[in-house]
């Protein structure tokens, strides 16, 4: 069924390792520090002063910088990550110890569900407001990096929950939201919000990962033991993972679209599933831990999962004993993955997050950065390092999210970009 695209009402703008947590760092005036081209950084203020609504201080470089600088900064790559709380985006530079270096202003103060990039078109996408069911309806904001500018906001009469977009930009894949039964995920026209199609899935529609090469989009529903692979040519589903323990909650893929790595609810561990066959090869469970629903209330107890770069390790949350599992995973699909390590984090994962409207318990959220050096764990605030496996620095926003995501830049422009889930690259 195809649906108008007045559907939508447009709104003009096994080692333990473990580290103490490194404080916040503060952004220094050197330039390398304070460039954060296109994004903007308050030269001369401390960086959690506010922006202007929808707008962010003018992106330059400290004036006594010597041209040569200037423009050796600019030819260079810088890695960011964007953590979203309700109202605000907090950008962190990976290559200067976690500095941050801007806050973001947000016009929406609804709880966000889901955040994308899309570098063609420069574009972050906000997912906000209800979730299916008794939560109501939602929205999506569409913000363009380079001009510092909402270019459109939404409001649906359905539910929204995490998104995908097409590689090339054009397509927004929306749930209906993990408290809707219909399991519609509703494709969207990237550049206006309107609504184009439809697909029908899993119940529950709830996390959506597109594939590296943009062949494939992969949907999980939170209330269906399978997940489901569209093509993203036809927008009809080619194939069937499973049955998984139960449901689909937080899941990762490789990047020759070969192995899926999923959660559950109720599940202390996680899946390995072939995408060749739709077979699950593996499940795992963390030896010497265990959980106990009636002390943790939320219901995925591995609420995060993401593969390393190179997709040699797979990062697996604990929230209820607030550890961090690393496998090794280099030996799949023969050999079933091998405990490396169980990192523990630098807080208890208790409490809800603040500022929050729902759904505001933490459970955590995992996500390797693109180059693999670092691991953001949502609700914990901590960044890891992937290789010692320590905790370097606290980032007090990730405290309370679970939305985040990479975006690097290059002469002014975004030139890469991740989505909240850590995914695998080789072959692609």
């Amino acid at each position: 069924m195809r649906l108008k695209a007045s559907a939508g009402r447009l709104l003009r703008p096994a080692a333990e390792a473990r580290a103490d947590a490194g404080r916040l760092l503060r952004p220094a005036s050197a330039a390398a520090a304070c460039l954060l081209a296109a994004v903007g950084c308050s030269s001369g203020a401390k960086s959690t002063t506010a922006s202007p609504p929808l707008a962010t201080t003018a992106a330059r470089l400290p004036p006594s910088a010597p041209a040569a600088v200037s423009s050796r900064l600019r030819s260079r790559t810088h890695h960011y990550e964007y953590v979203f709380n309700i109202g605000a985006a907090y950008v962190y530079d990976m290559d200067h110890g976690q500095r941050l270096v801007q806050r973001i202003s947000l016009p929406e103060r609804q709880a966000i569900r889901g955040v994308a990039a899309n570098v063609p078109t420069h574009t972050l996408y906000v997912a906000y407001g209800g979730d299916g069911g008794s939560h109501g309806n939602g929205g999506l904001l569409a913000y363009d990096l380079v001009s510092r500018r909402v270019k459109w906001r939404r409001e649906y009469p359905f539910g929204i929950d995490s998104p995908a977009v097409s590689v090339d930009g054009r397509r927004i894949y929306m749930p209906s939201g993990e408290l809707d039964e219909s399991g519609i995920w509703r494709i969207l026209d990237a550049h206006s919000g309107s609504v184009i199609g439809e697909i029908h899935a899993g119940a529950g529609a709830h996390n959506t990962v597109m594939s590296v090469n943009g062949s494939r989009v992969y949907l999980g529903g939170r209330n269906y033991d399978y997940l489901l692979v569209a093509d993203t040519h036809t927008n009809k589903i080619v194939e069937r993972v499973g049955p998984l323990r139960s449901g689909v909650r937080p899941f990762t893929i490789n990047g020759r679209q070969t192995l899926a790595f999923t959660t559950a609810t109720g599940f202390l561990g996680f899946q390995v599933s072939s995408l060749l066959t739709g077979k699950v090869l593996y499940t795992q469970s963390f030896p010497g831990f265990g959980w106990d629903p009636s002390s943790f209330a939320p219901s995925a107890p591995s609420h995060g999962i993401s593969l390393s770069p190179d997709e040699r390790q797979v990062w697996v949350m604990d929230a209820p004993n607030s550890y961090v599992h690393v496998f090794d995973v280099s030996g799949l699909p023969h050999r079933r993955p091998r405990l490396l390590a169980n990192i523990r984090l630098s807080k208890p994962m208790s409490g809800e997050e603040r500022p929050c409207d729902y759904d505001c318990e933490r459970d955590g959220w995992i996500q390797h950065s693109r180059d693999g050096r670092f691991v953001y764990v949502g609700d914990s605030g901590d960044v890891i390092d992937a290789h010692s496996f320590r905790v370097i620095a606290e980032l007090a926003p990730l405290r309370n999210s679970r939305e985040m995501l990479e975006v690097d830049w290059r002469s002014g422009r975004p030139v890469a970009a991740t989505p909240r889930e850590g995914l695998g690259y080789v072959g692609v």
